[in-house]
């Protein structure tokens, strides 16, 4: 797949097909992902990989957690507040959630559905969680990203669509008991793959992105 078919392909997907995605097909989409550029070459990740019987038990938890109202306590802290441009967009964003399922924001079962779907993992049949050492700094983070964005393209060039998803990693707890992820790292952020559900109305919401005229600001050029 051409690298600007695949960006432009690649979305956000909330509604995923129970369907398996094999095992050689994940060594493909991780095996290029990889080749992502790191600082100095440090390559600070650490990659678990979790589906199959261990990843319906972390869904399970997460679902019941969720439900029992136990507090998210992701090893990186979400943000302290946003900006108010980014506080619109996420309205924005949640509006649009809202208008293909033909209900308004305002629907208290809507913002139920929304937050239960999340801590599912949308039905995804497996998830990619990225780690790195405790000691390790903010430009380790910036790099985790790169992988994450690179995990994203290669799945889409192997007809595997992805959700980026903070709600993936908020009970570390969970995460380190089913896989075995040791106390020295940082449990960053999750990736769920898998093959979107042409029958759920999240998927066929498309969210807007900001044009490269309200983005980039040139100079000298």
């Amino acid at each position: 797949m051409d690298v600007g078919d695949a960006l432009r392909a690649r979305r956000t997907v909330r509604a995923f097909l129970g369907r398996p995605v094999p095992r050689e097909t994940l060594e493909a989409i991780l095996t290029d992902a990889l080749r992502t550029p790191s600082w100095a070459n440090t390559q600070p990740w650490e990659i678990f990989v979790a589906g199959g019987e261990a990843f319906e038990r972390i869904r399970r938890a997460s679902e019941e957690r969720t439900v029992a109202k136990v507090p998210s306590d992701p090893d990186v802290p979400f943000p302290a507040a946003w900006t108010a441009a980014c506080r619109e967009r996420t309205k924005e964003l949640t509006a649009g959630r809202a208008r293909v399922r033909g209900v308004g924001t305002e629907d208290p079962a809507f913002h139920h559905d929304f937050h239960m779907s999340n801590r599912r993992f949308f039905g995804a049949p497996c998830a990619v969680y990225l780690c790195m050492h405790r000691t390790l700094g903010t430009w380790s983070i910036f790099d985790l990203g790169a992988l994450c964005q690179s995990i994203c393209l290669a799945a889409q060039d192997q007809g595997v669509e992805s959700a980026i998803a903070i709600n993936l990693v908020v009970y570390p707890d969970l995460l380190r008991t089913e896989l075995g992820i040791p106390e020295e790292l940082l449990i960053v952020i999750g990736v769920a793959l898998g093959y979107a559900d042409p029958a759920g109305p999240e998927d066929s919401f498309w969210s807007e992105r900001r044009p490269l005229s309200e983005a980039v600001t040139f100079v000298g050029i």
